[in-house]
C-alpha cells in the first residue's frame, strides 16, 4: 500500500465520526485534500465547512461545500486535519503546508480536533520535521536570532507568503522534548505570529492510515 492510500484510508475513515447537520472545520495538506473529496460525499448532510487556507476554500467549493466564516460562528463541533508528526502524546508539528495560523485558530474554536495522518508521520520526539514558524516579515531577522539561541537553525522558506501576509522560518535540528513549554517560549518572541507546534491545543483523536488498516488512538 502506498504512503497516499494510507492518508486517504484515515481521511475517510473520518467521515464516522462527522455529526450530521452540523459545521465542519477542514484543515489542510495532501491528506486533508483526500478528506475534503469524502466530505463531498456527504455534503447535502452537513451545513458546510470553516477552511483554514485559501487552498482548502477553493477546494470545497468546487465540491459544492458552503465555507462560512468563522466569525459568523460561536463553536462547532469536529475540525478534521493532518500533521506533519505527531507523537503519543497527541502533540503535532504543522505548518508544512505554511497554514498553521488559521489551522491554530480553527483548532481552538473547535470542540473535537481530529487528526488523519498516515503512519509515517508518528514518531516518539518531535523536531526531525523541521518546525514552521510564522513571522511578521520586517522581524524575520530577529526572529531567526533568537530561534538560534534555542539551539534549532532557522531557514527562510524561500518563495513563500502565508494567506496572513507573513514568512515562514523552518527551524532545524530541534529535538522538542518539551513541546508545551517550547510552544509558548516561541510564541513569546516578538514578531512571531504562531509556531507549528500544536500541544496546548492538541489532537482529541488520531486515525493513523496504516497497510494493516486504519488505527484510532483515542
Amino acid at each position: 500500500m502506498t504512503q497516499d492510500e494510507m492518508k486517504k484510508n484515515a481521511a475517510w475513515a473520518a467521515l464516522e465520526y462527522i455529526p450530521r447537520h452540523t459545521v465542519v472545520g477542514v484543515g489542510t495538506g495532501s491528506t486533508v485534500n483526500h478528506f475534503i473529496d469524502a466530505l463531498a460525499s456527504i455534503k447535502t448532510e452537513i451545513k458546510g465547512a470553516v477552511s483554514s487556507s485559501e487552498q482548502s476554500t477553493i477546494r470545497l467549493k468546487a465540491l459544492g461545500i458552503a465555507v462560512l466564516d468563522l466569525n459568523d460562528i460561536d463553536s462547532f463541533s469536529v475540525y478534521v486535519d493532518g500533521a506533519d508528526e505527531i507523537n503519543a502524546q497527541k502533540h503535532m508539528i504543522k505548518g508544512g503546508g505554511a497554514a498553521l495560523t488559521r489551522e491554530k485558530i480553527v483548532a481552538a474554536v473547535a470542540e473535537k480536533f481530529i487528526c488523519i495522518v498516515d503512519s509515517t508521520k508518528q514518531v516518539e520526539v518531535l523536531g526531525k520535521f523541521p518546525l514552521p514558524v510564522e513571522v511578521i516579515p520586517m522581524a524575520a531577522s530577529h526572529v531567526a536570532r533568537q530561534l538560534s539561541k534555542l539551539g534549532g537553525k532557522p531557514v527562510l522558506r524561500q518563495g513563500v507568503t502565508t494567506d496572513n501576509g507573513n514568512v515562514i522560518l523552518d527551524v532545524h535540528q530541534l529535538a522538542i522534548t518539551d513541546p508545551l513549554q517550547l510552544e509558548q517560549q516561541i510564541n513569546n518572541i516578538v514578531g512571531v505570529v504562531c509556531n507549528g507546534i500544536f500541544a496546548q491545543r492538541g489532537a482529541d483523536m488520531v486515525l493513523v492510515g496504516a497497510a494493516s488498516g486504519t488505527q484510532v488512538i483515542r
